[in-house]
């Protein structure tokens, strides 16, 4: 017997490690701090201990990676929850699984010292925008709270150039902007900028940055147990703020910088500590939101939307 356990014994040491699962992981832009917890779960080896393999990839389009999913060329992609109703509308398969940053990040942002003192004194003014559909939706209801529509003011296509176009008077307001990274971005080049906040003037509150999947496609357990990696990363992130952002910024030198650091920080707090959590109620009052915007016809359970694959 004894002998027979020593070989056995040898037998399993000589046994080949089981390959971890690999996950492709689109992102919705280059990495950037809102990307923090998947950075730090693949630095501290959280990935690695749940037997994932992820590679992350930022596109070269941002419209990009729903489109990579939906097709079946990535397992996963960082996406919006505002434009997550409207892809699913159009017949996009796509389904949330996860939340990466918990809170709205968009807002509508004017030049401190600018002639925009209250949402009413945009009337007649130049507003900035890059995408379409949504922000014109959420720039619907900011106005009406004063009395507006969109007759009232002139929508500028900036593509992407929002605090440049506002700085340099190209326009008077953007929507769009990010107030972890715009509102930093302008002070750091001399401009004070300030926030009007979307869930403060009308707009229901939603989640700013999600996790998307092909519910045809899906593997959920390869999720949850990535979903684990991303919550164990957000908790070391909250505990150890410091160490976190040193770890994060080491990954590449264009990440070290005043504006990502600043960013890091305005970030922290916005993370979502239960990832795989979803608030049904979130999602059905956002999808009803759009559907009084004209942007949906109809309207979709929630369940079409998006799962908690903790329940499941």
């Amino acid at each position: 017997m004894k002998i027979w356990g020593m070989v056995l014994a040898s037998a399993l040491v000589a046994q080949p490690a089981l390959a971890a699962d690999k996950v492709t992981l689109m992102l919705d832009w280059f990495v950037n701090p809102d990307h923090g917890p998947i950075v730090i779960a693949e630095e501290n080896g959280y990935f690695a201990e749940e037997d994932l393999e992820v590679e992350v990839i930022a596109p070269a389009d941002p419209s990009d990676p729903p489109k990579m999913v939906a097709a079946g060329q990535a397992d996963l992609a960082v996406g919006y929850q505002p434009q997550l109703h409207l892809q699913v509308a159009e017949g996009m398969p796509l389904v949330r699984v996860g939340t990466l940053v918990a809170t709205p990040l968009n807002c509508l942002l004017v030049l401190d010292d600018g002639p925009v003192k209250e949402l009413a004194d945009l009337k007649g003014k130049q507003i900035g925008f890059s995408v379409a559909g949504v922000e014109e939706a959420l720039l619907t209801a900011m106005l009406s709270r004063a009395g507006l529509t969109l007759d009232d003011v002139e929508l500028v296509n900036v593509n992407f150039s929002l605090s440049p176009a506002l700085m340099s008077g190209q326009v008077d307001a953007v929507i769009g902007a990010f107030r972890n990274f715009e509102l930093n971005q302008m002070e750091i080049e001399g401009h004070e900028g300030r926030c009007f906040y979307v869930e403060e003037e009308g707009v229901p509150p939603y989640d700013e940055l999600i996790y998307l999947a092909n519910p045809e496609t899906m593997n959920p357990d390869v999720i949850r147990r990535f979903l684990a990696a991303t919550e164990k990363a957000t908790q070391f992130m909250v505990n150890h703020p410091e160490e976190s952002l040193e770890t994060f910024v080491g990954t590449a030198p264009e990440l070290d910088d005043e504006l990502n650091r600043r960013a890091w920080v305005d970030t922290l707090a916005r993370f979502a500590l239960r990832p795989a959590a979803l608030d049904i109620g979130r999602y059905a009052r956002f999808e009803a939101f759009l559907e009084e915007s004209g942007l949906a016809e109809g309207s979709r359970p929630v369940s079409a939307l998006a799962v908690d694959l903790g329940t499941q």
